[in-house]
């Protein structure tokens, strides 16, 4: 009796350890993620990128929809960017809350600012308002089994997203910033606003040091706005220096292109190399040498048929993938579960039955062996029928996962 006692603790262990651990690469195949001790894909529609920094959204009521869509995982932006009202054709956008209520890492002053923006920040004090609702929300992640990359930057497409920033001189106390748009994140440009940056980042990885459903992208859509390779490799050495201390240590992404996109020189401490809008899968393609995981973590900007994001899902993780993530512009604030009614002219769709197809994909993918599998485009010995598109994953001779998409029956001859 004793033996049996002692084995189911250790099992306990054992289980609790695996549990514990941050996401990492998969050994045996690092096209794929490991967590929770299995072999992992990361496949999402999530809200637009504001659950933390706006206020007004109910996270817990969102996180637990994706959790019954059967996704696992969401991006989220820090607060050192967010969007005016309107922004891109976006209603009811969750990156665009009131000035005035929009929270991120710094302090609010005493000092009155531009009326409507709420008091000018203090870039040297911390907003411990912030903090706890950022570990609130990767909490509420963990228990529900989604993994969160947080985008720790973003570019300033235009001058409206700029001269809300607190980063920009005029909405804050310190002096700092009194730069163009284009010229916040480079090393010899910034403005004094390297130091605060680089603040900002090892005040968050302490912060989150604990959480394993975690990665780290240094920024956005960095191929925008000015920010140079230079920059983003400091901020990535930043985030390594800062764990070299800690138990645990945090994947770090990368976005590349939008499209496709070689990548010839890679930085050494980036694990996951995302692109946007990657349809058809050529980055996977072009990629795949890497021996790492390739992620198409944004798309949505092609109008609002659930089939036009429903192929490139497919077509993405059956190509090699290991990540995939649709805006989804029906969570909004009041509709966390992700019924909002968009108008026509809203950029991208979203629904619960689009997220249930996404969560049919992922379950697809899951029961294979995905991780000894490969992508393989010779396997139809029948040859690809005119208009027709087809992808394979295969572990030789013992399993094999087949997408096509096409307008006419596919033969027989075709599939075997």
């Amino acid at each position: 009796m004793q033996k049996i006692i002692t084995l189911i603790v250790v099992i306990g262990v054992l289980n609790g350890n695996a549990q514990n651990k941050p996401i990492r690469l998969l050994n045996s195949n690092p096209h794929y993620f490991e967590y929770n001790g299995k072999p992992t894909v990361l496949i999402t529609s999530g809200e637009h990128y504001g659950a933390v920094l706006n206020p007004d959204f109910n996270f817990v009521v969102y996180l637990r929809e994706l959790k019954r869509n059967g996704l696992n995982m969401t991006r989220t932006m820090t607060g050192a960017y967010f969007e005016p009202a309107g922004a891109f054709n976006i209603q009811e956008n969750t990156l665009g809350p009131m000035a005035d209520k929009f929270i991120c890492p710094f302090q609010r002053s005493k000092t009155d600012n531009t009326p409507g923006k709420g008091k000018k920040f203090d870039l040297e004090n911390w907003n411990p308002d912030y903090f706890l609702r950022l570990n609130a929300f990767m909490k509420e992640a963990k228990k529900q089994g989604v993994v969160v990359e947080l985008s720790l930057f973003c570019p300033f497409y235009e001058d409206a997203q700029w001269l809300l920033s607190p980063f920009n001189s005029i909405n804050n106390i310190n002096n700092v910033g009194r730069i163009t748009r284009n010229d916040p994140y480079t090393l010899d440009k910034n403005g004094g606003l390297l130091r605060i940056q680089e603040r900002m980042v090892r005040k968050i990885v302490d912060e989150l040091k604990d959480f394993p459903n975690l990665v780290y992208e240094i920024c956005n859509e960095p191929y925008f706005g000015g920010i140079t390779l230079e920059w983003q490799e400091r901020i990535s050495t930043v985030i390594t220096e800062t764990e070299e201390s800690l138990e645990f240590k945090h994947l770090i992404t990368q976005n590349i292109a939008n499209g496709a996109q070689k990548i010839d020189n890679p930085n050494p401490l980036v694990s996951v190399f995302n692109f946007h809008y990657a349809t058809p899968p050529i980055a996977v393609t072009l990629n795949y040498s890497l021996n790492k995981v390739i992620g198409d973590n944004e798309t949505g900007f092609k109008g609002q048929k659930d089939s036009t994001y429903r192929k490139e899902a497919w077509e993405f993780i059956m190509a090699g993938g290991g990540l995939f993530n649709n805006l989804d512009y029906s969570f909004t604030v009041g509709h966390e579960k992700g019924t909002f009614n968009y108008h026509d002219k809203q950029p991208g769709g979203g629904n619960p039955d689009y997220r249930n197809q996404l969560g049919f994909l992922k379950k697809f993918i899951e029961s294979f062996q995905f991780e000894k599998m490969k992508p393989d485009s010779l396997v139809c010995s029948g040859g690809i029928p005119e208009g027709c598109k087809a992808y394979v994953l295969m572990e030789e001779g013992k399993q094999y996962a087949f997408y096509a998409m096409t307008r006419k029956r596919i033969s027989p001859e075709f599939i075997l």
